[in-house]
């Protein structure tokens, strides 16, 4: 086999910011795998949360050797992007090799279409509400926020989408007293769920706290090895393909967490629609689906998924899988 991986930046709609800062773009990593007739390709996100760059996963991916199987992949690279991007092309590649959909392959039901949250940028309280006016007719809004000044934004966001539910995603952003001062306004706005609203190494300080509204761990978690630590802390966990490190051990991740009783989030970084493809299978049956990431481009790729009222659709072929 050959695998080859290419750097892509892909132009955002507007500028996206969340509590650790701004970008312009999408910069993606694009992983092909051939076999001589077949190939397949997957998409990550480096994240520089979790030490990622660009440049570090290329590293990571360019250290594999020639011929490698999805199951030998696990043993070769940690849960990270890197992983995650060739475990997602080997599963495209596998796919068109067999002449079938990958649902078929690996036993999944037909996917169907699942509404997506849409996501509003940290702003000022007067740039979110318009934001949220504009985005009223979605069903599903999600709110970065996680800073001291929260509350006119969140005031705001409902004020200009009254009809829309609501989540919130704090991006560790909150400490405990803040949380606990926050989480009545949370219910009296309506809010359905809060995402990670404590770093994740603080978030002991959710044991024994009341959770009015649904508490979902993100950066506190990314695949099996994490769900010993959030008994008692969470009541969902959002899975994303780039912190799981693949599609494989995010399909064992949602078995697993399902079994112990956890709710499931579908999540996604900031990227185009190679990346949310394999989600779109994660997705189904999810409590919460947050895969907008194309929605936030203002360019994607050339076979795009497909977002209309019914929600996000599974790929198509000529994408992936």
């Amino acid at each position: 086999m050959r695998i080859e991986v290419t750097q892509d930046a892909f132009k955002l709609a507007q500028v996206f910011t969340i509590s650790r800062g701004s970008r312009t773009e999408a910069n993606v990593l694009t992983v092909r795998i051939s076999d001589g007739d077949a190939n397949g390709w997957g998409e990550c996100v480096p994240y520089a949360r979790y030490d990622e760059t660009l440049d570090s996963v290329t590293a990571e991916i360019a250290g594999l050797p020639e011929t490698v199987s999805r199951e030998a992949l696990y043993d070769l690279l940690p849960a990270g992007a890197a992983r995650n991007a060739v475990d997602c092309a080997l599963w495209d590649l596998e796919a068109k090799q067999a002449g079938k959909r990958m649902w078929d392959m690996a036993g999944l039901p037909v996917p169907g279409p699942k509404i997506t949250a849409y996501t509003l940028s940290l702003d000022t309280p007067e740039a979110m509400q318009a934001q949220a006016v504009t985005h009223a007719h979605r069903p599903l809004l999600k709110i970065k926020l996680g800073t001291p000044d929260d509350m006119p934004r969140l005031e705001a966001v409902r004020a200009g989408a009254p009809q829309s539910r609501i989540i919130v995603d704090a991006n560790e952003g909150w400490s405990a007293e803040v949380y606990a001062d926050l989480a009545p306004h949370l219910v009296r706005l309506g809010v359905d769920l809060v995402e990670q609203p404590l770093p994740a190494d603080q978030d002991d300080a959710l044991l024994g706290m009341d959770r009015p509204v649904p508490v979902c761990a993100d950066e506190s978690c990314h695949d099996r090895t994490s769900l010993p630590h959030l008994k008692g802390k969470y009541d969902l966990i959002n899975i994303k393909l780039d912190k799981a490190g693949g599609l494989t051990e995010a399909l064992a991740l949602r078995a697993e967490a399902l079994a112990q009783g956890y709710g499931i989030m579908i999540g996604c970084m900031v990227g185009s629609s190679l990346a949310m493809a394999p989600a779109t299978l994660l997705a189904q049956g999810a409590s919460i689906v947050d895969l907008d990431g194309p929605l936030l481009l203002a360019e994607d790729r050339d076979t795009p998924l497909t977002f209309d009222d019914a929600g996000v659709h599974p790929p198509k072929a000529a994408l992936w899988g």
